[in-house]
């Protein structure tokens, strides 16, 4: 069944190539562009306080990334929540490297707060950290295992109403009604720069088509990964055959390939 609805989802996307507006990282941009570009959705980067107001009134959904914060940029991300709520729009939120310092861990959960429909997207370390937990990490980077983050996700989806998905070896997306573990992937892929962002990205394609859990997006680029991940020598060809990957994927690959619980 919840296979069924990704697919559905997946066909979503595809026929209705919703607008994503993305205030992300100077060191995705690139990256989370095409991929949602290849999955059929139209990314917007737009950091510019002056047209977001009006970005939000037409767009799918929201992506908030604080990859490289700083106080311009945060007036931007919060004014862009308020739009994002006024008119209805789920902002998918990825805390990057929450824990690491004050600043990000304050901006993370002041965006939290304010975001109506909210879907968080972490690694476990940001995940914990984000939840007021005592975190393991380097940077950005997760010291933690996705597991022990399930306590944590669980105090998010309660304090703020939100969907959760803790990306690591083992994907767990955590929302009120349940917990869905996704076994895909591969472990090349922490080896390209920003894949948990693309996630992100991913994530908010989906919501614009309805998915406000995350689970679609995570299942996909789980099993593109994979597939990908097969075919490569490396991170830089995995990086090419991941979008390559995203434009093919159809629904009897997902069905073969998914590994849900």
């Amino acid at each position: 069944m919840l296979t069924q609805t990704i697919i559905q989802h997946l066909d979503a996307v595809r026929k209705q190539k919703p607008l994503v507006v993305n205030i992300t990282n100077y060191v995705v941009m690139n990256n989370t562009a095409n991929a949602l570009l290849a999955i059929g959705a139209s990314p917007i980067m737009a950091h510019s306080q002056q047209e977001l107001g009006e970005m939000m009134s037409f767009s799918g959904a929201l992506v908030i990334n604080i990859g490289t914060l700083d106080s311009a940029w945060t007036p931007r991300m919060i004014y862009a929540v308020e739009q994002a709520n006024v008119n209805g729009k789920t902002v998918v939120l990825d805390p990057v490297g929450c824990g690491a310092s004050q600043l990000r861990t304050e901006t993370s959960r002041e965006i939290a707060r304010l975001a109506k429909k909210l879907i968080i997207r972490g690694n476990a370390s940001e995940i914990i950290a984000l939840a007021g937990e005592q975190a393991q990490s380097k940077g950005v980077d997760a010291l933690d295992s996705s597991d022990t983050a399930l306590g944590a996700a669980r105090s998010l989806v309660s304090e703020y109403g939100a969907s959760v998905v803790i990306s690591g070896a083992t994907d767990y997306v955590v929302f009120k009604e349940q917990v869905v573990k996704l076994n895909n992937g591969h472990e090349m892929m922490p080896y390209v720069t920003g894949m948990g962002c693309t996630l992100t990205a991913l994530t908010g394609a989906f919501a614009a088509v309805g998915d406000d859990t995350g689970l679609a997006a995570a299942a996909v680029l789980g099993v593109v990964g994979e597939i990908a991940a097969e075919k490569s020598r490396g991170p830089g060809s995995l990086q090419m055959n991941l979008l390559d990957e995203l434009y093919q994927l159809d629904s009897s690959v997902l069905t073969k390939r998914l590994k849900l619980q």
